[in-house]
């Protein structure tokens, strides 16, 4: 589960979006266009340490992105390249926000969720003591029928690109930065199980996994 806080975050993580995607070389939109939010979905982390969501958003008219996005309250070592920016939460305090992945605990939460169909985390708030669900936005869904997951330790390569390919000794994982580049099904040779989204009348692959 995913415990949210009502905060202020500054500046917010749409904020930092706008000016980091049209640095990247997969972006597909106007610069000068705000990024907009169009769906999101979260895994969680077992440490209770590092915050995961994955957002989809779109600028302007351009098509849907997917970011994810992890959430750490101290610098992740060596992944500097990937630091998208800081912000500052007033519950929190400062959180380094980065392309999540190059981060471990991603790549462990995105192989549950592709291999062995764990889903996304219940996000709720803490009211007067009492636990608020909030409802999700989106579905996932994977077609794995589920599988003993292998411990998938460090990121030892990420090949970043419309397609972009995260391996580690164990599994190796291929997100599409631009869900609606998929229409024809994975390329060959990528991963055998897929991770389906689905909003409001929009369904589109997001991820591939395979055991290595």
């Amino acid at each position: 589960m995913a415990l949210l806080h009502r905060a202020e975050i500054r500046p917010t993580k749409l904020e930092l979006l706008t000016a980091w995607l049209p640095s990247r070389g997969w972006y597909q939109g106007d610069a000068a266009a705000e990024v907009v939010r169009v769906a999101a979905y979260r895994f969680d982390d077992p440490a209770g340490e590092v915050g995961i969501e994955t957002l989809l958003v779109r600028a302007g008219a351009g098509p849907v992105h997917q970011v994810p996005l992890t959430y750490r309250g101290a610098p992740l070592p060596s992944a500097d390249a990937w630091l998208i920016g800081t912000t500052e939460h007033s519950v929190l305090g400062t959180r380094w926000v980065y392309d999540a992945c190059a981060d471990p605990v991603y790549a462990a939460a995105l192989a549950d969720a592709v291999l062995a169909g764990t889903g996304q985390a219940e996000e709720y708030f803490e009211v007067d003591g009492h636990r608020e669900v909030r409802a999700p936005n989106m579905e996932i869904t994977s077609d794995s029928g589920g599988i003993d997951v292998p411990t998938v330790g460090a990121v030892r390569r990420v090949v970043d690109g419309t397609l972009t390919v995260i391996v580690t000794d164990t599994v190796e994982l291929t997100l599409l930065r631009r869900p609606d580049a998929a229409a024809g099904g994975p390329p060959a040779g990528v991963g055998a199980a897929t991770l389906t989204g689905a909003w409001d009348d929009v369904t589109m692959p997001l991820a591939y996994a395979s055991v290595r």
